[in-house]
């Protein structure tokens, strides 16, 4: 359904379905137990003060993920909706770029008393790690 405009440009409706393949489809989340329990049976690691996120290939063509954000470190649900859906955006942004792992992010306390922007940086900075990994892989 492309409808061609006078200008040259795509019309909205070309937009839309373009927007549709970044979205954070379900295909693109961890969602059963044993998955998560895949992941947690003999990770990859990578740590720093916010975040601690594990990961191992899986054998599908896009990266999967999950999040493990526990009440005991973050005890407010809107602080944990929050960085949920920062790590969510990052993931959906950059998904094209990761490769084939199953990631699984668990905040650590101190990731609620950091900004948004710092939070950004932590995320992107073990997400350039799967990076380098996939280059190695490949």
């Amino acid at each position: 359904m492309h409808v061609e405009q006078k200008d040259g440009q795509d019309s909205p409706v070309d937009l839309i379905v373009d927007r549709k393949q970044f979205c954070f489809q379900r295909k693109l989340r961890l969602t059963k137990p044993a998955e998560f329990k895949r992941v947690f049976s003999n990770p990859l690691k990578s740590s720093d003060r916010y975040l601690t996120v594990l990961y191992r290939p899986n054998k599908l063509v896009n990266p999967r993920l999950g999040l493990a954000i526990p009440k005991r470190n973050i005890r407010r649900a809107k602080d944990r909706n929050r960085i949920k859906r920062l790590i969510r955006e990052i993931f959906r942004t950059q998904q094209w770029e990761i490769g084939s792992f199953d990631i699984v992010v668990i905040a650590k306390p101190q990731a609620n008393s950091c900004g948004s922007v710092d939070l950004s940086e932590s995320i992107l900075s073990h997400f350039k790690k799967l990076w380098l990994q996939k280059a190695c892989d490949a």
